[in-house]
């Protein structure tokens, strides 16, 4: 697969805590010229790049997002908000403290909830990977495709450890349905994207793809 095409797989993300409105728009200027899957940005500038992409790139935001503990109320609100701003997409993060508490009725109604409120739009579940055993991750599988969820998602790479291959492989094979996988956290090459996609992922959550492709577009005299 060559760069452009892993690139078309790639939610390309900006969301650092500093983000400036040039950081922001420099983010969404790569995504719209590589043709990337989406751009990630931080809810708060989601209706402003609503108006400066015009529509030619597909805009991504989160609920609950990084640790997933909010409540279900509040990540519906967050979720409805960014949607009225104009988001296409929304990731948002399960809660991992009712996880392990094997709150399973809970999760499930809150995704259920954030699908409704996501109607028409693409909703990817957060399951922190590297927070849960095999057995917490492949009952997640189950759950977030019995909620019609789009995607089931690794990780935050805010929290310990991203994606591994372990556990794309271990969630392609769990996910039925319409749901698939999207890889994140830590994917620092092309290769390893690549790899990711191989094993079946769909998507993947990339912050450093776009900047490596400019670099050697550089190089090229592209």
């Amino acid at each position: 697969m060559d760069r452009y095409s892993i690139l078309h797989h790639v939610d390309h993300t900006m969301i650092r805590s500093d983000a400036s409105w040039q950081d922001v728009k420099k983010a969404c200027d790569d995504a719209s010229k590589f043709k990337c899957a989406s751009v990630v940005v931080p809810n708060c500038y989601v209706r402003r790049v609503k108006v400066y992409t015009g529509g030619q790139v597909r805009i991504d935001t989160l609920a609950g997002f990084p640790y997933g503990y909010n409540t279900t109320e509040a990540k519906v609100y967050e979720a409805a908000q960014a949607i009225r701003d104009g988001a296409d997409e929304i990731d948002m993060v399960v809660n991992v403290s009712q996880v392990k508490n094997e709150r399973w009725d809970y999760v499930l109604d809150e995704l259920k909830q954030m699908r409704d409120i996501c109607s028409g739009k693409t909703l990817k579940v957060i399951i922190e990977t590297c927070l849960l055993n095999d057995s917490e991750k492949i009952r997640l599988c189950e759950i977030v495709s019995e909620a019609e969820a789009d995607y089931i998602k690794t990780s935050t790479g805010f929290v310990g450890a991203g994606a591994t291959e372990h556990d794309v492989e271990l969630m392609v094979s769990h996910v039925s349905g319409g749901t698939r996988v999207k890889a994140a956290g830590g994917i620092k090459t092309f290769e390893e994207a690549e790899r990711y996609l191989d094993l079946g992922a769909d998507r993947i959550g990339a912050s450093r793809l776009c900047a490596l492709m400019r670099d050697e577009e550089i190089e090229s005299g592209y």
